[in-house]
């Protein structure tokens, strides 16, 4: 015979677990603990007093995205393979990275979550790429620093690129807008500012 302890957590028909006290309200949605769309949302007062508006969150999945990431990270370029050698498994001085990572949109080479960098190897079919910019452009204004680099630059010069990286992380580099080497993150007074 089972007993149940008062205080311990239940389970909805579905089996998922609910805090004490939540069996009975699990079919009815508008007073459910948990929210429609996960923990990951993000959420702003805005507008009339004790209202929530749920801003979309671009770390959430997107239809495809997943699957497109997955298979960039199987047929990644010699340049890429090798930089993620010295990147994964917080190979560059303790610092955390993920490659082929999908944000918004758009899927990132590398991107190290703490510091909020996104490191870019792009082959010469990027020089003066419209969409690279105004992919750049979104990005920083979602708070991201993106660093670029070509493809020969990680094959000849893969210590410099390294110390680059570093540079940026530590936030010791200096933007170049001429080149688009180098885009900090604007920051979020600059974009009130533009709006």
């Amino acid at each position: 015979m089972m007993t149940v302890v008062p205080g311990a957590p239940s389970s909805d028909p579905s089996g998922h677990l609910l805090p004490a006290g939540e069996k009975g309200r699990a079919d009815d949605a508008s007073t459910s603990p948990f929210s429609p769309r996960g923990e990951g949302a993000r959420r702003a007062d805005e507008g009339a007093p004790g209202t929530t508006v749920i801003k979309p969150d671009i770390r959430k999945h997107r239809p495809g995205k997943t699957t497109q990431a997955r298979n960039l990270r199987h047929n990644e370029t010699e340049e890429e393979y090798h930089l993620w050698s010295d990147l994964r498994s917080r190979r560059l001085n303790g610092y955390k990275f993920a490659r082929q990572v999908p944000l918004g949109p758009y899927i990132v080479d590398f991107l190290c979550r703490e510091h909020r960098l996104i490191v870019e190897v792009d082959g010469f079919q990027h020089a003066d790429s419209a969409y690279d910019s105004k992919r750049t452009d979104w990005l920083n204004t979602q708070g991201y620093a993106v660093l670029r680099f070509w493809n020969q630059d990680i094959s000849r010069e893969r210590r410099s690129v390294l110390e680059t990286i570093l540079a940026a992380l530590s936030r010791r580099l200096e933007a170049d807008p001429q080149s688009n080497f180098y885009s900090p993150a604007k920051s979020a007074e600059k974009n009130r500012e533009r709006s």
